[in-house]
């Protein structure tokens, strides 16, 4: 039954689109439904630490594509209200939080698994999803930097012991989207090509992005730009949030094979099949080449305190997140030193 689980990751995304159609105060559906109700009841729901997993791709893959297609509805209903005027103040506010939790939480999680794949159209989709999340940096500098670094003093995506939320936050952001135009020019100097090239990735999203958006100022307004650029935002907190806690204080040396200990894991059943298994993050990293629907829970790993959407609540505090988290660290690393 495990693969059938993963269909509860599509509820964000029609509770989004139900509250974009509705218009109004409903356009905080989603908010409501993920930050809300599935954060709060995460905390008492039981872990699922169960590792079999059905060797058919059929229904996980199938899952993966009904994603692609629930981000463009969620994006098409959201300007579909805004040009039948069907939000008006706070309520577009809410309604873009409500559609950029989705796009962070549903859409930049299933690009992430999308562009672990080896096949091209899979790629092609994960690409598409993070465009779609305002994204320039992601597909470059998480294939190849953070995979290769996790956990030392060179990528920008693990966070540091006793950094806040916030602080990583900003860090990470400048510093993934300049590390991954250095990769993407280093590549393209290689292949004899100009930085500035069609084929640069960065260049070629933020030109997509600039059509997109001006044709969004055209046809529906200057609302439709601000309702793109804000539910982006949100996508991409959520996106360095989900890193943040992924790595949050754990540390390797730069020539230690990266192994089980070296990320943090949930098998919190909400966060496990909302977000495809993501919260196994541990196996992730020891074979990152594995579909989600075939990651397993390890003894040895780290194990966080709730699930990703529990988790929220702690790292927006960062002294009840360091008060937590800190003691965690602690009583691994020395659990790690017994077994030593």
């Amino acid at each position: 039954m495990r693969n059938y689980k993963y269909f509860w990751s599509l509820t964000p995304g029609a509770a989004v689109i139900f509250g974009n159609l509705a218009g109004g105060w409903w356009g905080m559906s989603n908010f409501i439904f993920s930050l809300g109700l599935l954060a709060f009841i995460e905390w008492f729901f039981p872990e699922d630490k169960n590792n079999p997993a059905d060797e058919s791709a059929f229904i996980p893959d199938f899952i993966l594509v009904l994603h692609v297609v629930m981000q463009i509805a969620a994006l098409s209903t959201l300007f579909y209200a805004l040009d039948h005027h069907l939000f008006t103040g706070w309520q577009l506010f809410w309604a873009c939080l409500s559609t950029g939790i989705h796009s962070g939480s549903s859409s930049i999680v299933i690009a992430h698994e999308l562009i672990h794949r080896k096949e091209s159209w899979w790629q092609w989709m994960g690409k598409f999803l993070l465009f779609s999340a305002g994204n320039i940096y992601f597909y470059v500098e998480h294939l190849r930097v953070h995979h290769k670094y996790v956990g030392t003093r060179v990528d920008p995506a693990t966070a540091k012991y006793n950094e806040s939320l916030y602080g990583f936050w900003i860090r990470t952001s400048f510093q993934q989207t300049i590390g991954a135009w250095k990769v993407e020019s280093e590549r393209l100097r290689k292949e004899g090509k100009a930085v500035f090239h069609y084929n640069n990735y960065i260049l070629a999203s933020i030109f997509l992005l600039a059509v997109l958006v001006t044709c969004l100022w055209y046809f529906i307004g200057v609302k439709a730009v601000v309702a793109f650029v804000g539910q982006a935002v949100v996508a991409n907190f959520l996106l360095e949030y989900t890193n943040y806690i992924e790595h949050y204080g754990l540390s390797r040396k730069d020539n230690e094979r990266v192994t089980e200990i070296h990320s943090w894991q949930s098998d919190k059943a909400i966060s496990r099949f909302i977000l495809i298994d993501l919260s196994r993050h541990s196996d992730h990293h020891y074979y990152a080449s594995k579909p989600y629907h075939t990651l397993i829970s390890y003894e040895k790993s780290p194990v966080l305190p709730g699930g990703y959407a529990s988790a929220i609540y702690l790292a927006l505090i960062p002294p009840l997140w360091f008060h937590v988290m800190n003691a965690r660290i602690a009583d691994f690393q020395k659990s790690i030193a017994r077994a030593a």
